[in-house]
């Protein structure tokens, strides 16, 4: 029974975390179009909003899970992280590079963080 609420849990954060990407890279595309801004004049916007996007979609995760929001957290990060490896490798024939690998070291560690938060406020609405 307990699979099962978690493997909801990663399911909320996975599409927590798609969504708000997809949201974002329509409003860039955008900007990136209709305005002089340049992909390398944006880059650490696009890293900090990717940060947000993980640590939101661990934090949904935890707290749909309600218990061990490190490692609900931490396997939304590994299963996105798998999913892109996978859309990269099989779309590009190509794997992660050493500083694609720090980036999802990072979101692997802002999603833990994200469902640690996530569990302690969602045990604390339920008091």
């Amino acid at each position: 029974m307990e699979t099962k609420k978690w493997g909801k849990a990663i399911l909320y954060g996975l599409i927590t975390i798609f969504v708000f990407a997809m949201v974002t890279s329509l409003i860039f595309s955008l900007l990136l179009k209709f305005t002089n801004l340049t992909e390398s004049s944006i880059t650490w916007i696009i890293l900090g909003l990717s940060l947000l996007a993980l640590f939101i979609g661990g934090f949904v995760a935890g707290g749909n899970g309600k218990e061990k929001g490190w490692l609900v957290g931490g396997i939304t990060a590994l299963l996105f992280s798998l999913i892109i490896l996978l859309f990269k490798f099989l779309g590009y024939g190509e794997m992660f590079s050493m500083q694609e690998l720090m980036y999802h070291g990072g979101f692997l560690l802002i999603a833990m963080l994200g469902g640690v938060f996530g569990v302690n406020m969602s045990s604390s609405r339920a008091k």
